[in-house]
């Protein structure tokens, strides 16, 4: 009995194993289309292309420069910058102030490994911004212009330089557009005070010494701004500044044309009002200003703007033409937006009380 149990259990067992091969079998044999399709579905799934950015880079890469400064015939300091135009035999190239200042010769290599003097069509300590310029032939590229207004934060952005030495020149670095309209304070004289404000795009691209003066380049490879490592402060990682490309073709242009850039002037030696009370002077003219920030002026020039408008030593300026001005350098980017001749509206504190003056702007060179 027990032998005919074990049997039956057996048949069973070989049954079904049999059964199942043969549902398999008829599975696969009739919808092996539905299996093909879910095996493609998998392998799209993780087939991951990723060509990068490198048609753009090979659009701006060409026109991308070293920046040598010499003084007295040896190596002072050096930076990049890029070919940004061609107009009649000679070629333009943008770069930094910073990185060109106190040279008595500038020479750039191309991609080429050619080195070649160049000559100083212009340059602006303030907007830090220089132009070189260099006959046509002995370029390599041009770079084409794109617009920074048209950015978007988010978008995808690179920077081609010379980093550290030129042992890495022409490395490129991607990163996004981080923000725009970024107010930045700019020391002139590697201060502690800020001299200028500049309103940059900032990106998290890596922009390291020797990149100053480089490109800034969208996607399509159109250059949107002039990098700037004298933006970015120590120790601070993934934020590097760009100066927009509308600036600085806006200077450029100055400086081939050889307009004058003539600075409005108020004719007033001023103090930022977080540092007055250091002055015995002056703490008195702030006791009853409950604020750190304003400009303070110290003493009025004669017959100057400022003097014609009723301005006195004491007054606390806290706006220019409803701009708020947090501090001198504040004071001069915004009113250096205007020219000699404008009429502006300074808001300011006298005696505790909050006063209003017109100010007819005069150029700076009427008053020396």
């Amino acid at each position: 009995m027990k032998k005919n149990k074990n049997l039956t259990s057996a048949i069973i067992c070989i049954l079904v194993f049999f059964l199942g091969v043969g549902a398999m079998y008829a599975l696969i044999y009739f919808f092996p289309t539905s299996l093909t399709t879910i095996t493609t579905r998998v392998e799209k799934d993780v087939t991951v292309t990723d060509k990068g950015i490198a048609d753009a880079v090979e659009k701006v890469y060409d026109s991308v420069v070293v920046v040598k400064t010499y003084k007295d015939n040896k190596v002072k300091s050096s930076g990049t910058g890029f070919v940004y135009k061609v107009e009649g035999k000679t070629a333009y190239i943008l770069t930094n102030h910073h990185v060109i200042e106190g040279g008595d010769k500038i020479r750039v290599v191309f991609t080429n490994e050619k080195e070649e003097e160049v000559k100083i069509v212009g340059s602006n300590e303030y907007a830090d911004v220089a132009l070189l310029s260099i006959d046509k032939d002995k370029i390599v590229a041009v770079a084409e212009i794109g617009n920074s207004e048209k950015l978007r934060v988010g978008d995808t952005a690179f920077a081609v330089g010379a980093p550290l030495d030129s042992a890495y020149s022409w490395s490129v670095t991607r990163g996004i557009i981080s923000g725009k309209d970024r107010m930045v304070e700019v020391s002139l004289n590697n201060s502690n005070a800020a001299d200028w404000i500049m309103s940059v795009l900032q990106t998290d691209a890596a922009i390291n010494s020797g990149n100053s003066g480089g490109p800034l380049a969208n996607s399509n490879g159109e250059v949107v701004g002039i990098t700037s490592l004298k933006l970015v402060s120590s120790g601070i990682e993934g934020m590097g500044f760009a100066i927009p490309i509308e600036t600085a073709l806006e200077y450029a242009n100055m400086f081939i044309t050889g307009e004058e850039f003539v600075q409005p002037y108020l004719g007033a030696s001023m103090l930022n009002v977080a540092e007055a009370g250091y002055y015995k002077e002056f703490a008195k003219y702030i006791e009853d200003y409950d604020s750190e920030t304003g400009v303070l002026l110290a003493e009025i020039e004669d017959d100057s703007a400022a003097y014609k408008a009723g301005l006195k030593t004491g007054d606390i300026i806290v706006e220019l033409d409803n701009y708020e001005i947090k501090n001198f350098a504040y004071l001069r980017y915004y009113l250096y937006k205007y020219k000699a001749g404008d009429k502006v509206t300074i808001k300011y504190y006298r005696d505790g009380s909050l006063k209003e003056a017109k100010v007819k702007l005069t150029a700076k060179k009427d008053n020396n």
